[in-house]
């Protein structure tokens, strides 16, 4: 049985203030801190999110060897599956694990908005939409938690970018933090309540996050209602004492008691210091408790979980690119070059803080060879290329003489390509978007060849592909975990129908980026400058062509998307609208399909992006037959963040739900009215603009009385006046003229003047 909360406050009335103090940070690397005294236990957390890094301490004092373990897709990958079946798959096995091992929380899932392609951690964040994420990561987190492991939801908040991140304020609107940087993380917190958030090492605004009480007590505990525990990144603590006031109840390592010392002295002098450090003490024994009352046996089984492991992958392989010849047949491919290290050692996971020991892992030649097909193999360029200059140009050189030797004597050509482990790591930002140079140009060489060639990539976010129109398929793996050859085999045989889509922009160029000169390039501050625009946003909203659109990926069948319908025409505030669409298989072979609803803002409210995404759905669909599709809207699908309001807001007027294969593909739409009752704030001084006022119903028929009595000099100029200003020009001047001017103009009374303000202000606070 769970310890109670009464019970724990009986427990902390037997500690000392010392002993509170001592709870506040670890005990080393991985353990809370103990109390022996009390019987009060140390619990471990691991790293994750896609495999257990535990470190291994029976055999090993260095906090980075961990046991043998799975390692499972990264989130780059999986989040490409828009599959909550799959993250939930992927969260109860780990939980399994977890309480096998002995371990209390999984230190995932993280969540950062891919800002720019550049970020040295996107392998390991889900992606650029935080609809997207904050779905996902609640499914992961549910299905952890269910097997009573905590999970720590991370990196809170705004941590995109590795370039200085221990230092360095991310300095953001509240508009765009609140629907880009945080909603993944409010929608995760309301739908999962994670035992644990992580916050981030980065200030936010000037203030680290850790240290902030509008990011942690107001936002996150009081307004989402978030319960768990706040513990801080490894090393991210500044100032402990301001971190303990803020709400931050763990600090991860140990410090070797400085900071608990710091705080119990500050606390001696400081009542409210001393309730603040038993809010934090009362989180983290729940905590523990959660964990120690409800320990299981868990399962660890490397061999199923290996299998599970390439299931999910093969749900997650996007394919870019297919003239037809994907997927190979025995019967016409003939013999077959596969052209590429990757090919025999993959790259399948990122570095850094996630990266998993494994037991077993596969690679693509081998399991394609397992089924037959004629191959032949040449190393084409390294995993890791050489970093001297001299040595690469002569290696360069002799892999590819090598890789076109054995390619002209071959029908059918897989090169497999990718990032280098080096190119992608916590710690640092990439440098460019590019795949190594003697990667492109042996590509390109190949193409030339006029033989079909098939590029197979092993990335974690984005590459530049200077080769797309050449080359007759492209199939994106990612970094595809440790069964990511036998899953790409599965795929290129078409022993499994491809049904990953990009969770992800693919840009053509870096220059494109949203945030190309405004991002890793400062040393104290990073300026958020794109707003709300971020990814697909930027891009549809500048009408910019792209490589790959977000939502985007094919299949070995077809789907057609008809008979889109709304379960009613209009709805209001507390209101839900049900959206169902018909999905068809008309191709010849059973598939899934990844349906996406986006909402389109027509009311002009505000500045906003033309589309986003408010609904997915992953569906097995047979061949020639038909399912359908429904998502439940309400009010947040259509709002955006009003910092007038300090609140969601969806104005009144018309919305258009469209529904399709990928972002830049909605072939349904329809309309819904949406009506609310709730008003803007308005100030009226006399610098209130005569255009808001006309553009709001409470203040409009007020202001055009006062027109209708009065004649303003514009309305006075003669015939040569309206020749020089013509009506349109007038409604278009005076939208932006202040109510002073309006009273200059228009000769208005000192008496009139101020019965017109007095009756707007009243208007405005009914």
């Amino acid at each position: 049985m769970s310890h109670s909360d009464s019970q724990i406050r009986e427990i902390m009335e037997k500690l000392t203030l010392e002993e509170k103090c001592s709870l506040l940070s670890g005990s080393d690397f991985w353990h809370s801190q103990p109390v022996e005294r009390l019987d009060i236990p140390a619990v471990m957390v691991s790293d994750g999110p896609h495999g257990l890094r535990k470190q291994d301490v029976e055999h090993s004092t260095g906090v980075n060897d961990s046991i043998q373990a799975v390692c499972f897709p990264a989130a780059c990958a999986t989040s490409a599956s828009f599959d909550r079946k799959s993250y939930a798959r992927l969260g109860s096995v780990l939980g399994d694990e977890c309480q096998a091992q002995g371990v209390s929380t999984l230190l995932g899932p993280a969540i950062n908005i891919k800002r720019s392609p550049l970020c040295g951690r996107n392998f390991e964040y889900i992606s650029e939409d935080p609809y997207l994420a904050g779905e996902l990561s609640a499914t992961y987190i549910n299905a952890v938690q269910e097997k009573h492991v905590g999970t720590s939801l991370k990196h809170f908040a705004l941590n995109d970018q590795e370039y200085r991140r221990l230092t360095n304020s991310s300095d953001c609107d509240e508009r765009t933090m609140r629907e880009i940087y945080l909603k993944g993380f409010e929608i995760a917190v309301r739908k999962s309540q994670p035992a644990t958030i992580m916050h981030s090492y980065n200030l936010i605004n000037g203030t680290y996050a850790g240290e902030n009480p509008w990011l942690i007590s107001d936002v996150l505990r009081k307004e989402w209602g978030f319960k768990g525990l706040v513990m801080s990144d490894w090393g991210a603590v500044s100032d402990r004492i301001a971190g303990v006031k803020a709400g931050t109840d763990l600090e991860m390592p140990s410090s070797d008691g400085i900071n608990d010392a710091k705080v119990l002295k500050a606390a001696k002098n400081d009542p409210e210091l001393v309730k603040k450090i038993d809010e934090c003490v009362f989180r983290i024994l729940r905590w523990i408790y959660d964990f120690e009352d409800n320990r299981q046996q868990g399962e660890f089984d490397i061999e199923k979980h290996h299998k599970i492991a390439r299931e999910i992958e093969e749900e997650s392989i996007v394919l870019l690119k297919n003239d037809g010849i994907l997927p190979l047949d025995p019967a016409t491919a003939g013999k077959i070059a596969v052209i590429g290290e990757f090919a025999k050692k993959p790259r399948f996971q990122g570095g850094g803080s996630s990266h998993i020991n494994t037991k077993t892992v596969s690679n693509a030649f081998d399991s394609l060879e397992a089924y037959g097909l004629k191959l032949s193999y040449a190393k084409g360029f390294s995993a890791e290329p050489p970093k001297d200059k001299d040595l690469l140009a002569k290696e360069t050189v002799a892999l590819a003489d090598e890789a076109m030797k054995v390619a002209s004597g071959c029908d059918t050509i897989l090169v497999f390509a990718g990032l280098p482990d080096s190119f992608e790591s916590e710690g640092y930002d990439r440098k460019h978007m590019d795949l190594p140079e003697e990667q492109n140009e042996l590509i390109k060489k190949l193409c030339a060849t006029g033989k079909k060639v098939v590029v197979i990539l092993h990335n974690g976010s984005p590459v530049t592909m200077p080769w797309v129109k050449d080359v007759n398929a492209i199939l994106e793996l990612y970094l595809g975990g440790e069964a990511v050859g036998e899953a790409a085999a599965n795929v290129l045989t078409g022993r499994v129908n491809p049904s990953g889509k990009l969770a992800e922009t693919f840009p053509l160029r870096l220059e494109d980026t949203p945030s190309f000169l405004n991002f890793a390039n400062d040393k104290k501050h990073t300026v958020y400058t794109e707003g709300v625009f971020v990814g697909y946003r930027w891009y549809d909203a500048r009408k910019m062509d792209v490589l790959f659109p977000f939502g985007f990926g094919l299949s070995y069948t077809s789907f057609e998307y008809s008979n889109l319908r709304l379960s009613k025409s209009s709805i209001s505030d507390g209101e839900k609208l049900t959206a169902t669409v018909t999905v068809s298989n008309t191709g010849k072979i059973d598939g899934k399909e990844i349906v996406q609803l986006y909402v389109s803002d027509k009311t002009e409210s505000t500045v906003r992006p033309k589309i986003e995404l408010k609904g997915f759905d992953k569906v097995f669909v047979p061949a020639g037959k038909s399912v359908d599709v429904s998502f439940e809207l309400d009010k947040s699908s259509f709002a955006w963040y009003s910092t007038d309001l300090q609140d969601w807001y969806a104005a009144s007027g018309e919305y258009e739900i469209k529904v399709g294969p990928s972002s830049r593909d909605l072939p349904l739409s329809a309309p819904v009215a949406f009506t609310t009752s709730v008003k803007l704030p308005l100030e009226i001084t006399l610098d209130t603009t005569c255009g808001d006022l006309l553009k709001d119903e409470r203040t409009k028929g007020i202001l055009n009385k006062v027109f209708e009595a009065t004649t303003s000099e514009i309305e006075n100029g003669g015939a040569n006046a309206d020749e020089a200003i013509t009506e349109e020009m007038k409604i278009n001047m005076m939208d932006a003229h202040p109510l002073r001017n309006v009273i200059s103009w228009s000769h208005l009374s000192e008496e009139l003047a101020e019965k017109m303000m007095a009756d707007l202000r009243r208007a405005v606070e009914k």
